[in-house]
């Protein structure tokens, strides 16, 4: 391909012609940027080719990983430094007169997701690669991504469709070569052998082809190069019979229109459903076809695959494997089943019920009749082994079964058909173990185990905050980079004045980039000696982003209540997208902007608060907000928040945690101790203890600030009209709090003082934000997949000649 700076400039000078007909000084950008990306995947693509080579010679297992969402982020920086041919392209196109960053800059972000889920699933597949495990994803290929969020005058949100594609995508490649036939819809034909043995025939279906666009997952030092491969649906050449084929085709188009498509009416579940069945659909038949050109059997499957389902989205898989097994190879259920689980294996990722997934019978069995037939077997031999196995507890059944109330309960149908099942952080394992699912974990305590969360530290600290990367190499070395325990050598110089100094200085040269782009994107001016507070995740009740607006108001209701009210200067920043449908939320963005619109205006703040909502949160906003935050806010209710990886991007940054004992601020607070964090609020456990009393009257009635601040809610002082903000108001006084906002108020106030009064010293913050630095070496998603290869797919790294 290229192996030097003038290699690289003919080569990108020969294909700008090649493609284009036109000369470096006559390309547009964009083209200059396809051809860019198309150089790159090329050059990842002999390690790819090396890569299937090696994977093919050991026979060693692979891992799928399959998952409705993977936000990866940009690519091209992150390849071309993962593949060490940065500097060499990067001074290439220098000479050429071309600046890099502006190129960089025209990639969008894939829309292949929406939040924490989708970064995990990415942050994984670059680890897995820099580690050379064969770890390959499976996902859609999404063409509008979730929505692009903009802020209208009135200051609400605005969805419209993320263009992702717009330029096209240099990174994936079209494989119709394995392309699989899905089937929905239609009826199943019963027949028998002389044998007595069933067999099914899928009738009347309508057929949809799942085509597959790959791209390379590289490694970072290494040639290992994994896939995800994306599946598209396209018409199948067989039209369905009675059916208007204009109809067909928008049904089809709208499988992959975007991620998570409103589910408020019947139509949106069915969508919601078609997703997840045509992409497990394709993934497993592309994993079968695979193994089978090379094993010629499926006896052992179970030892040379393994499959993650993350979250309930991709559960259907366990079912479709179970199809394939009975009817397109003739095995028979028991064999079928045992096979099944020892292949899959199962991340929850919610403790909340209404986020466990539950699919009315009707939809399923209209949709998928002979899905909806092994479920339903399935179902009958639970209930028939609870029966056997558990005859004093005849109520077990009902709380276990995966048929009820006419309901599929996918995550139970996921631990009985699974061999493992993990939670991802240590107190979420231990509410899925003791209350969630209990009752599972009675009957198969051997599947359960804890995998807490990790981020890659390639995109979160050596790429994004390159002068931290650096400061730490000079002061103990790289092995960190490629060994999340060297992060631990940190430890030994935290005290120095000298090191906390330079880190301060690192860090205002992030805040002074931070300050920049929020100028660029809103307009607002923000001071970089105030202190950052960013509080970044997607909006919901739980994450209690109208638990921080409360707090401004309070301080805002402060300064006007008092002249002589001093505060140390901050700026608190948001940043958040809502679910199109979730009313509530998108109420708490408008209440956001409407007080910053008030509090920025005012004189009388005299620059002590500012308040910023950063439109359409991504993973490159989040690439130049973390570095330069100096408080991340964690603050869902406890025992709500599965993990967070948010939590855990801000600490390798140096941020100082400020937040609840929940999902892996846990485990945070044990490292770095509570000197070095500021943890407030209600523990799990005392909210278990207060739920049947709570009283959200009680609060109102007796904490003047928290009267003052919710009446503004249902007067003028944020909207001319009155009801404006009422829902907010009506969810906390009618609808008793559901998430301990008010409980936890006076702690969350009391907190932001502690959190002024650490700030204010120097030396000592510095000395915090080290030290998380020095432990955040846990939360690398190195550190996560090790532990998955090990103790549940029992997969080994594949070595590359």
């Amino acid at each position: 391909m290229f192996r030097n700076k003038s290699e690289f400039k003919r080569e990108f000078n020969r294909r700008l012609i090649e493609s284009y007909g036109c000369t470096v000084d006559q390309t547009h950008p964009t083209e200059k940027y396809m051809t860019l990306g198309a150089m790159v995947r090329d050059y990842a693509s002999i390690n790819w080719k090396d890569t299937k080579v090696a994977v093919d010679y050991e026979n060693k297992k692979q891992v799928y990983y399959f998952s409705m969402e993977f936000l990866l982020g940009r690519m091209l920086t992150n390849n071309l430094k993962n593949l060490g041919i940065y500097d060499i392209v990067v001074n290439g196109l220098s000479d050429l007169g071309v600046d890099y960053q502006e190129i960089a800059d025209l990639e969008l972000d894939p829309g292949l997701g929406n939040g924490g889920l989708g970064r995990l699933a990415a942050c994984f597949m670059d680890s897995a690669a820099s580690m050379n495990l064969p770890v390959n994803g499976n996902c859609i290929r999404y063409r509008y991504g979730l929505f692009r969020q903009y802020i209208n005058k009135q200051g609400e949100q605005v969805e419209v469709p993320d263009m992702w594609l717009r330029y096209g995508n240099p990174w994936e490649v079209r494989k119709i070569k394995h392309a699989v036939d899905v089937k929905l819809y239609g009826d199943i034909e019963v027949s028998y052998d002389e044998k007595g043995d069933m067999h099914f025939r899928h009738r009347n279906a309508t057929h949809i082809l799942a085509v597959p666009y790959d791209m390379a997952m590289c490694g970072s030092d290494t040639i290992m190069t994994n896939t995800l491969r994306l599946w598209s649906a396209e018409p199948a050449e067989m039209a369905p019979r009675g059916q208007d084929y204009r109809k067909y085709l928008s049904e089809v188009d709208d499988i992959c229109l975007n991620v998570y498509p409103n589910d408020t009416t019947d139509e949106g579940k069915y969508l919601r459903l078609k997703q997840q069945y045509f992409f497990v659909c394709a993934g497993i038949n592309s994993i079968l076809d695979s193994h089978m050109k090379k094993y010629g059997t499926l006896d052992n499957l179970a030892d040379k695959v393994a499959i993650q389902l993350n979250d309930t989205h991709p559960v259907l898989a366990v079912a479709e494997l179970m199809r394939v097994l009975m009817d397109d190879f003739g095995y028979q259920w028991a064999n079928a089943y045992e096979i099944t689980k020892s292949v899959m294996a199962y991340t929850n990722h919610t403790v909340m019920s209404e986020a466990l997934e539950k699919w009315p019978v009707r939809f399923i069995r209209t949709l998928l009749p002979r899905i909806n037939m092994i479920i339903e077997e399935i179902d009958r031999r639970f209930v028939q082994y609870c029966r056997e196995n558990y005859p004093n507890d005849p109520q077990m059944i009902d709380r276990v079964r995966i048929i009820k109330d006419d309901q599929v309960h996918m995550a139970n149908l996921a631990i009985y058909c699974s061999h493992s099942v993990n939670g991802v952080a240590g107190i979420h394992t231990e509410i899925l173990k003791n209350d969630l699912f209990r009752d599972f974990y009675f009957m198969f305590p051997e599947r359960f185990s804890n995998k807490t969360n990790g981020i890659t530290p390639r995109r979160w600290m050596f790429y994004s905050d390159p002068e931290l990367y650096s400061l730490l190499s000079r002061k103990i070395g790289r092995s960190f980079k490629n060994d999340y325990r060297s992060f631990e050598k940190l430890m030994k110089y935290v005290d120095d004045p000298k090191l906390q100094e330079d880190f301060l200085d690192v860090k205002m040269k992030r805040k002074l980039k931070l300050a920049d782009y929020i100028e660029d994107l809103t307009g607002i001016k923000v001071d970089p000696e105030s202190i950052f507070d960013t509080h970044a995740k997607r909006l919901h009740a739980y994450k209690r982003q109208l638990l921080n607006i409360m707090n401004v108001i309070y301080r805002y209701q402060r300064i006007k209540k008092d002249p002589n009210y001093v505060m140390t200067p901050h700026t608190y920043l948001f940043a958040a997208k809502a679910a199109s449908s979730y009313v509530f939320a998108k109420k708490v963005i408008k209440l956001i902007n409407r007080v910053a619109r008030v509090v920025n205006n005012d004189p009388d703040v005299k620059g002590m608060i500012k308040v910023v909502f950063l439109p359409n949160y991504c993973v490159t906003m989040s690439e130049i907000l973390v570095p330069g935050t100096d408080v991340s806010e964690q603050i869902s209710t406890a025992g709500k928040e599965a993990s967070g990886t948010g939590n855990m991007k801000f600490m390798m940054n140096g941020a100082i945690t400020l937040g609840t004992l929940d999902g892996a601020n846990v485990e945070i607070d044990q490292l770095v101790g509570r000197e070095n964090d500021i943890i407030f609020g209600k523990t799990v456990e005392e909210l278990a203890n207060m739920r049947y009393n709570y009283s959200a009257r009680w609060f109102y009635d007796n904490d003047e600030r928290i009267r003052n601040v919710m009446n503004t809610f249902i007067d003028k002082t944020w909207s001319d009209d009155p009801n404006d903000f009422r829902v907010i108001f009506d969810e906390l006084l009618y609808k008793n709090d559901e998430f301990y906002v008010l409980a936890d108020f006076d702690a969350y106030v009391k907190a932001q003082d502690e959190m002024e009064r650490r700030y204010n010293d120097r030396h000592g913050w510095a000395k915090s934000c080290l030290i998380n630095i020095a432990k955040s070496g846990f939360f690398s998603s190195d550190r996560t997949i090790e532990q998955y290869a090990e103790e549940i797919w029992d997969a080994e790294p594949i070595r590359i000649r």
